[in-house]
């Protein structure tokens, strides 16, 4: 539990000995006044800034933690007084980053965070870091709380990122020069500007807005020859971040072979006798490098070892923030080989923002290149994305040549996009009855095990269903779903006293008990808090 963020009236239950069974037989129900309240209490809590302690000392690294600043940027004598007053090292950075991935793990050899210059908000639980997608998320809670100055230094945070490490990164550390995270920005920046507009920021946030979009143009991020995007990390071999969580490569190992139905033998390859942790000499001589021996020491089970492709899946999958599913293969190994839904969905509005904002700054010129851009995607999309014998949309296997049939959740998104035709939306919400359950939306109809797929349900991927629902006239449909996930948030928190990062959708509980893959449910939460205040506004409005 986080502190200070035990706000809710349960505990008054709670402090008489109800627990969270006896408290969930009674089936409380809880109120939108007492999630609003806890909302309200959690904003300053999950709030960080590089001048205070709870920030810069590192929760992950807490034994060796270094904060790390550009190497050509000045930055406050308050910055350097950390070193004394928290106990951190802070160093520049080895060189100028100019473009994206310039800077490898290999260069860095302690891992650490990298300096924001604004107050952030943090999903909650052990992320103690901005990351690129949940802060969407987290900027339209902060906007509906009329937080908007908050908001904006967040936005103005991904400005410095491209400006001083190269891109957006999946978030302020170290081991994510690889990577970025699904493309938001510039969604965050008409999120803030129609708040709060203003006609210079603008302009000098689409001139940011357009560094970022070109990322997701680069030769790696091309889905083949398709005209569309693919999520791919720059890197290399197994994550570094794995190494707070020991199991996790392991456990992929072990599941593949214990399930050679799944046809995942492909990403297993005989491994060497794993070295011993002091043996340098030997780890050398595996396919692992000795600085990341955390790490590699980690990725041995069963007398087998991943694929260096599988690792390149993983590194995508993350970058995907769908970490993981079995949507890709499993685990999610072959991500990088494929177009997906939802990523060509947010660069289709990503291109829609754009040419609005060029319209906003009088550049007809461009906000024609903007929209031409747009077009043709919209066209890869239907080419490739959508089938119309079953009325939704798939993702696209790009180096197999064919649509997978996994169906999921982000089937909503190109709705969210506003880029699906009526009858493309028509047959996607008669899909809703797929994934609807009696709290909301589950991410697929496959139950893996794993936490982005059945019987789970997330906030990032609620918002994009019942906007997308909205979006087409289906209002009705999309009043219950938030309805739904709204009241789920309101029972958990009186049951268990925190609002979470995931829920079940089918049995209506955030007591979320996971057997491989990410194994634990932090609780704050930023993007549920987010979408929960945007529903409630939503559900308020209708009631009028």
């Amino acid at each position: 539990m986080i502190a200070g963020i035990r706000n809710c009236s349960c505990y008054i239950l709670l402090a008489a000995g109800l627990g969270a069974g006896a408290l969930h037989a009674q089936q409380v129900v809880g109120s939108p006044a007492e999630t609003e309240k806890y909302i309200a209490g959690t904003w300053e809590v999950l709030t960080r800034s590089m001048s205070d302690c709870k920030t810069v000392v590192d929760p992950k690294l807490p034994s060796a933690t270094v904060l790390y600043i550009p190497v050509d940027v000045a930055v406050s004598g308050k910055v350097e007084e950390l070193e004394k007053k928290c106990g951190v090292q802070v160093k520049k950075l080895p060189r100028k980053v100019t473009e994206f991935g310039q800077l490898k793990l290999t260069d860095i050899p302690h891992p650490g965070l990298l300096y924001l210059p604004n107050s952030y908000v943090v999903p909650g639980g052990r992320f103690n870091e901005m990351y690129g997608w949940d802060s969407y998320f987290i900027v339209l809670g902060l906007v509906e709380a009329k937080k908007v100055e908050l908001a904006r230094g967040m936005v103005e945070n991904f400005f410095y990122e491209i400006d001083n490490y190269g891109g957006i990164l999946n978030a302020n550390r170290t081991y994510y020069f690889t990577r970025s995270q699904p493309p938001y920005l510039s969604s965050m920046i008409r999120e803030v500007y129609e708040a709060q507009p203003d006609k210079k920021w603008l302009a000098r946030a689409y001139d940011f807005a357009r560094r970022d979009h070109a990322l997701w143009e680069s030769d790696f991020h091309r889905a083949g020859e398709t005209g569309l995007a693919r999520y791919y990390d720059i890197g290399d071999g197994p994550v570094p971040e794995m190494a707070d969580d020991s199991s996790y490569y392991p456990d992929v190992i072990r599941y593949i072979v214990a399930h050679p139905q799944s046809g995942a033998g492909e990403y297993l390859i005989d491994g060497a006798e794993m070295p011993a942790a002091a043996d340098d000499a030997a780890l050398a001589q595996s396919s692992c490098d000795v600085k990341t021996s955390h790490v590699c020491l980690k990725a041995w089970a069963e007398g087998k070892r991943l694929t260096a492709d599988f690792y390149k899946g993983d590194r995508a999958m993350r970058e995907s923030g769908f970490d993981p599913s079995f949507r890709f293969g499993v685990f999610d190994g072959s991500t990088h080989h494929y177009a997906p839904v939802c990523l060509n969905s947010l660069l289709y509005k990503y291109e829609r923002d754009m040419e609005h904002f060029a319209k906003e700054l009088g550049k007809p010129k461009e906000a024609k290149e903007w929209g031409a851009k747009a077009e043709a995607r919209h066209k890869a999309i239907d080419k490739y994305l959508w089938n119309p014998d079953k009325g939704m949309y798939f993702d696209y296997d790009f180096m197999a040549g064919k649509q997978s049939s996994y169906e999921y959740i982000t089937t909503f998104d190109p709705l969210w996009a506003r880029m699906a035709s009526k009858e493309q939306a028509k047959g996607v919400a008669g899909h809703l009855k797929d994934f609807e359950h009696d709290y909301g939306v589950a991410m697929s109809m496959t139950d893996s095990g794993v936490q982005w797929d059945l019987p789970y349900g997330w906030a990032p991927t609620h918002w994009p269903t019942v906007e997308g629902l909205l979006n087409y006239g289906y209002k009705s449909d999309a009043m219950r779903v938030a309805k739904d996930w709204n009241g789920l948030i309101d029972a958990s928190l009186a049951r268990s006293g925190a609002i979470k990062e995931k829920y079940d959708v089918v049995s209506g509980t955030g007591n979320v008990e996971l057997k491989t893959g990410y194994k634990s449910n932090e609780i704050g939460f930023g993007w549920t808090n987010g979408v929960y205040l945007e529903f409630q506004s939503l559900l308020d409005a209708n009631a009028k």
